[in-house]
Protein backbone atom coordinates (compact mmCIF):
# COMPACT_ATOMS: atom_id res chain seq x y z
CA UNK A 1 0.00 0.00 0.00
CA UNK A 2 1.28 3.66 -0.84
CA UNK A 3 0.90 4.62 2.86
CA UNK A 4 3.70 2.04 4.41
CA UNK A 5 5.90 3.84 1.50
CA UNK A 6 9.01 5.57 3.95
CA UNK A 7 9.66 8.93 2.11
CA UNK A 8 12.23 9.77 4.83
CA UNK A 9 14.24 7.72 3.08
CA UNK A 10 15.51 6.85 -0.07
CA UNK A 11 12.70 5.00 -1.47
CA UNK A 12 13.41 1.48 -2.91
CA UNK A 13 9.72 0.12 -2.18
CA UNK A 14 7.65 2.24 -3.50
CA UNK A 15 7.44 2.53 -6.99
CA UNK A 16 7.30 6.62 -8.88
CA UNK A 17 3.56 6.24 -8.87
CA UNK A 18 3.16 4.97 -5.43
CA UNK A 19 4.88 8.10 -4.31
CA UNK A 20 2.88 10.37 -6.47
CA UNK A 21 0.31 9.06 -4.24
CA UNK A 22 1.80 9.56 -1.10
CA UNK A 23 3.08 12.66 -1.11
CA UNK A 24 -0.22 14.39 -2.94
CA UNK A 25 -2.39 12.89 0.07
CA UNK A 26 0.06 14.78 2.71
CA UNK A 27 -0.49 18.01 0.54
CA UNK A 28 -4.50 17.73 0.33
CA UNK A 29 -4.43 16.62 4.49
CA UNK A 30 -2.96 20.16 5.12
CA UNK A 31 -5.88 22.37 5.92
CA UNK A 32 -7.16 25.62 4.63
CA UNK A 33 -5.05 27.57 7.66
CA UNK A 34 -1.91 25.43 7.19
CA UNK A 35 -2.02 26.15 3.24
CA UNK A 36 -2.46 29.77 3.74
CA UNK A 37 0.62 30.05 6.44
CA UNK A 38 2.53 27.94 3.76
CA UNK A 39 1.63 30.34 1.15
CA UNK A 40 2.56 32.92 2.83
CA UNK A 41 5.69 31.51 3.78
CA UNK A 42 6.73 30.28 0.51
CA UNK A 43 6.23 34.00 -1.07
CA UNK A 44 8.41 35.75 1.34
CA UNK A 45 11.17 33.75 0.77
CA UNK A 46 10.52 34.02 -3.73
CA UNK A 47 10.64 38.37 -2.96
CA UNK A 48 14.60 37.62 -1.61
CA UNK A 49 15.84 35.71 -4.26
CA UNK A 50 17.59 37.64 -6.67
CA UNK A 51 16.10 35.86 -9.78
CA UNK A 52 12.79 36.93 -8.81
CA UNK A 53 13.93 40.90 -7.75
CA UNK A 54 14.87 41.37 -11.46
CA UNK A 55 12.06 38.99 -13.50
CA UNK A 56 10.01 40.72 -15.55
CA UNK A 57 8.67 38.22 -17.73
CA UNK A 58 7.58 35.29 -14.73
CA UNK A 59 4.92 32.17 -14.95
CA UNK A 60 3.25 30.72 -12.44
CA UNK A 61 0.42 28.66 -11.68
CA UNK A 62 -3.16 28.87 -10.39
CA UNK A 63 -2.98 25.83 -7.38
CA UNK A 64 -5.06 22.77 -7.62
CA UNK A 65 -5.01 19.70 -5.85
CA UNK A 66 -3.48 20.90 -2.77
CA UNK A 67 -0.61 22.50 -4.09
CA UNK A 68 1.20 25.52 -2.71
CA UNK A 69 -0.42 28.62 -3.77
CA UNK A 70 1.77 31.85 -5.09
CA UNK A 71 -0.86 33.80 -6.04
CA UNK A 72 0.21 36.36 -3.36
CA UNK A 73 3.21 36.86 -5.24
CA UNK A 74 1.65 38.65 -7.89
CA UNK A 75 0.61 41.76 -6.68
CA UNK A 76 4.43 42.48 -5.30
CA UNK A 77 4.99 41.28 -9.15
CA UNK A 78 3.03 43.74 -10.68
CA UNK A 79 3.81 46.74 -8.26
CA UNK A 80 7.49 45.73 -9.76
CA UNK A 81 6.78 46.43 -13.57
CA UNK A 82 7.03 42.08 -14.13
CA UNK A 83 4.39 40.39 -16.13
CA UNK A 84 2.53 37.46 -15.17
CA UNK A 85 1.45 34.71 -17.35
CA UNK A 86 -0.02 30.93 -16.53
CA UNK A 87 0.21 27.88 -18.51
CA UNK A 88 -2.32 26.88 -21.04
CA UNK A 89 -2.77 23.78 -22.56
CA UNK A 90 -1.58 23.75 -26.22
CA UNK A 91 -5.04 22.55 -28.52
CA UNK A 92 -3.37 20.10 -31.02
CA UNK A 93 -0.67 19.22 -29.31
CA UNK A 94 1.85 16.46 -27.64
CA UNK A 95 0.56 17.52 -23.99
CA UNK A 96 2.88 20.85 -24.43
CA UNK A 97 2.23 24.20 -22.86
CA UNK A 98 2.34 27.88 -23.81
CA UNK A 99 2.11 30.80 -21.44
CA UNK A 100 -0.30 33.42 -21.74
CA UNK A 101 -0.83 36.75 -19.90
CA UNK A 102 -2.55 36.99 -17.18
CA UNK A 103 -4.14 40.25 -14.77
CA UNK A 104 -7.20 39.89 -12.24
CA UNK A 105 -9.90 40.56 -15.36
CA UNK A 106 -8.57 37.88 -17.43
CA UNK A 107 -11.31 35.85 -18.38
CA UNK A 108 -10.69 32.63 -17.50
CA UNK A 109 -12.19 28.58 -18.35
CA UNK A 110 -11.40 25.46 -17.13
CA UNK A 111 -8.91 23.15 -19.39
CA UNK A 112 -10.34 19.46 -19.29
CA UNK A 113 -8.16 18.66 -16.34
CA UNK A 114 -10.83 21.09 -14.45
CA UNK A 115 -7.77 23.55 -14.04
CA UNK A 116 -8.20 27.47 -14.88
CA UNK A 117 -6.68 28.83 -17.76
CA UNK A 118 -6.59 32.02 -19.44
CA UNK A 119 -9.45 32.44 -22.39
CA UNK A 120 -10.46 34.88 -24.74
CA UNK A 121 -12.66 33.66 -28.38
CA UNK A 122 -11.45 33.44 -31.76
CA UNK A 123 -7.84 32.99 -31.11
CA UNK A 124 -6.99 36.57 -29.46
CA UNK A 125 -5.05 35.33 -26.24
CA UNK A 126 -2.52 34.49 -29.33
CA UNK A 127 -0.95 38.15 -29.09
CA UNK A 128 -0.97 37.54 -25.59
CA UNK A 129 1.25 34.40 -25.15
CA UNK A 130 4.93 33.60 -25.17
CA UNK A 131 6.40 30.31 -26.03
CA UNK A 132 8.61 29.28 -22.71
CA UNK A 133 12.03 30.36 -24.34
CA UNK A 134 10.68 34.07 -24.10
CA UNK A 135 9.89 34.20 -20.37
CA UNK A 136 12.46 35.56 -17.87
CA UNK A 137 11.40 32.92 -14.71
CA UNK A 138 8.94 29.81 -14.33
CA UNK A 139 7.32 28.84 -11.24
CA UNK A 140 6.22 25.23 -11.20
CA UNK A 141 4.37 22.81 -8.93
CA UNK A 142 6.17 20.11 -7.79
CA UNK A 143 4.86 16.47 -6.37
CA UNK A 144 8.14 16.09 -4.04
CA UNK A 145 11.93 17.29 -4.14
CA UNK A 146 14.59 16.20 -2.19
CA UNK A 147 17.94 18.04 -1.29
CA UNK A 148 19.88 17.10 -4.21
CA UNK A 149 17.35 18.98 -6.20
CA UNK A 150 15.30 15.80 -8.09
CA UNK A 151 11.59 16.53 -8.46
CA UNK A 152 8.88 15.18 -9.24
CA UNK A 153 6.01 15.78 -11.03
CA UNK A 154 2.27 14.97 -11.67
CA UNK A 155 3.00 12.75 -14.35
CA UNK A 156 1.62 14.15 -17.50
CA UNK A 157 4.90 15.00 -18.43
CA UNK A 158 3.84 18.86 -19.51
CA UNK A 159 6.57 21.06 -18.06
CA UNK A 160 9.12 18.23 -19.06
CA UNK A 161 8.23 18.26 -22.80
CA UNK A 162 7.19 22.12 -22.83
CA UNK A 163 10.90 22.79 -20.94
CA UNK A 164 12.90 20.53 -22.77
CA UNK A 165 14.82 23.07 -25.05
CA UNK A 166 16.53 24.17 -22.07
CA UNK A 167 18.89 21.51 -21.95
CA UNK A 168 19.89 22.92 -25.70
CA UNK A 169 21.71 26.32 -26.02
CA UNK A 170 19.94 29.27 -26.45
CA UNK A 171 17.46 31.82 -24.40
CA UNK A 172 16.11 30.36 -21.45
CA UNK A 173 14.13 31.30 -18.24
CA UNK A 174 14.97 30.03 -14.89
CA UNK A 175 13.07 27.41 -13.62
CA UNK A 176 12.13 27.61 -10.10
CA UNK A 177 10.05 24.64 -8.64
CA UNK A 178 7.93 24.94 -5.68
CA UNK A 179 6.23 22.46 -2.84
CA UNK A 180 4.84 22.23 0.60
CA UNK A 181 7.75 21.56 2.85
CA UNK A 182 5.69 18.16 3.47
CA UNK A 183 6.70 17.05 0.19
CA UNK A 184 10.55 16.81 0.93
CA UNK A 185 12.04 13.30 0.84
CA UNK A 186 15.61 12.35 1.52
CA UNK A 187 15.94 11.00 -2.12
CA UNK A 188 14.12 11.18 -4.89
CA UNK A 189 14.11 8.01 -7.99
CA UNK A 190 15.40 10.15 -10.87
CA UNK A 191 13.88 9.86 -14.38
CA UNK A 192 15.94 10.66 -17.49
CA UNK A 193 13.15 12.57 -19.15
CA UNK A 194 13.26 15.45 -15.61
CA UNK A 195 14.06 18.52 -16.68
CA UNK A 196 16.29 19.83 -14.15
CA UNK A 197 15.42 22.72 -11.57
CA UNK A 198 17.78 25.99 -11.15
CA UNK A 199 16.31 26.25 -7.79
CA UNK A 200 13.74 24.44 -5.19
CA UNK A 201 11.31 26.62 -2.68
CA UNK A 202 9.19 25.37 -0.10
CA UNK A 203 7.73 27.18 2.67
CA UNK A 204 10.66 26.16 4.66
CA UNK A 205 13.71 26.43 2.54
CA UNK A 206 15.34 27.31 -0.69
CA UNK A 207 17.52 24.30 -2.16
CA UNK A 208 20.24 25.22 -4.76
CA UNK A 209 21.35 22.04 -6.85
Amino acid sequence: MPSLCDTSSIVTSCTRRQLRQVLRQRRRALTPHQQQQASRALCQHLRQLPEVQRARRVALYLPNDGEIDPRPLIPWLTQRGARVYLPVLKPLSDNRLWFVHYHPGTPMRRNRFGIPEPYTRHGAHRARRLAGWALDLILLPLVGFDEQGQRMGMGGGFYDRSLAFTQRAGPRPRLIGLAHECQHVARLPAAPWDVPLDTIVSDARVVRP
